[in-house]
């Protein structure tokens, strides 16, 4: 299983919001590229960066533009980005930055027709983020709730050729609750889709029942930040320690 250390930005540093509340947000540090560093000392391969302002406001944010930019040209991991991602400009845009695979969210709910262009166009380079609340996707940053049922939504992207879904139970993110295991139960029996797990994850006894369901991967942020868990020890569950080149971290 695929692990994948979350950086969320907002104005250029690195943060988390609690339930998807902008104005719940704790500032963990100005320098994201540091962040990254530490991670892929961990032994993370992969990281997951998300523009919080673009994906609130619909377009990118130039301060976390700058950021990702920085954090591509380090190497050592997969990058995969969301946030604000409507329009195929922007996806070359990441793609020719460097990043490893743009993941969609609000575009899916609104132009479904550009979703299945997307992802049969670039195949493995798209994902698509379903965010959930009370069971109905949230869109916008996660500011407004549709009235589309999550799990019908990925049965849909599934069949459209999407072929890894992101998806967060909103109300278990950032609380160090535990993830909504459930969920996923149900999410990792739609054949031909993998499924990254992501929102509360707390131990590393989820870990293991996410890895033995057959979910792809898991993505790990607040635990982590306060060191309720330890990355290294997540990442010796799942199998996915980097494996050093000898190449230095700058």
């Amino acid at each position: 299983m695929q692990i994948f250390p979350a950086i969320d930005l907002r104005d250029g540093r690195a943060v988390r919001l609690l339930r998807g509340d902008y104005d719940q947000m704790t500032v963990y540090s100005a320098q994201p590229c540091g962040v990254a560093r530490r991670f892929i000392r961990a032994g993370a391969q992969r990281l997951h960066i998300v523009d919080l302002d673009g994906a609130k406001d619909g377009r990118p944010s130039m301060a976390n533009w700058t950021e990702i930019e920085a954090l591509v040209q380090q190497g050592h991991a997969f990058i995969e980005v969301g946030g604000g991602i409507r329009t195929e400009e922007r996806i070359l845009q990441y793609l020719d930055l460097g990043v490893n695979r743009c993941v969609l969210g609000t575009a899916a709910v609104e132009d479904f027709a550009f979703t299945e262009r997307m992802a049969r166009r670039y195949r493995e380079k798209i994902a698509v983020g379903v965010d959930a609340r009370d069971g109905k996707v949230a869109t916008h940053g996660w500011l407004k709730t549709s009235g589309e049922d999550s799990f019908d939504l990925c049965r849909r992207l599934r069949d459209a050729g999407v072929q890894t879904v992101i998806y967060t139970d909103i109300s278990k993110d950032g609380t160090l609750s535990g993830t909504n295991l459930d969920a996923y139960r149900r999410l990792t029996q739609i054949e031909g889709l993998n499924v990254v797990a992501s929102g509360g994850i707390s131990s590393v006894l989820e870990l293991r029942a996410l890895n033995e369901m057959g979910a792809a991967g898991a993505i790990l942020g607040k635990a982590v930040y306060d060191g309720k868990l330890d990355l290294g020890m997540c990442l010796d569950e799942a199998g996915d320690r980097r494996r050093d080149s000898g190449e230095p971290l700058l």
